[in-house]
């Protein structure tokens, strides 16, 4: 998967964020999110980080 769909995916998944993409409009680009949302967000991005790295040295 590309990294911006997968940060899409994260971003939707976690955090219930629609888009990345700036829309111009406070109340679409900016968004509460509690810290476990946060934690949860971050962490699977290190999660696909790991697993990118390690299909391109198993190649």
């Amino acid at each position: 998967m590309a990294p911006e769909a997968t940060l899409e995916r994260i971003a939707s998944e976690a955090l219930n964020i629609e888009t990345l993409k700036t829309r111009n409009s406070d109340s679409l680009d900016f968004h509460d999110v509690a810290v476990w949302r946060l934690k949860e967000a971050l962490e699977a991005a290190y999660q696909a980080g790991l697993s990118t790295a390690s299909n391109t040295r198993s190649k």
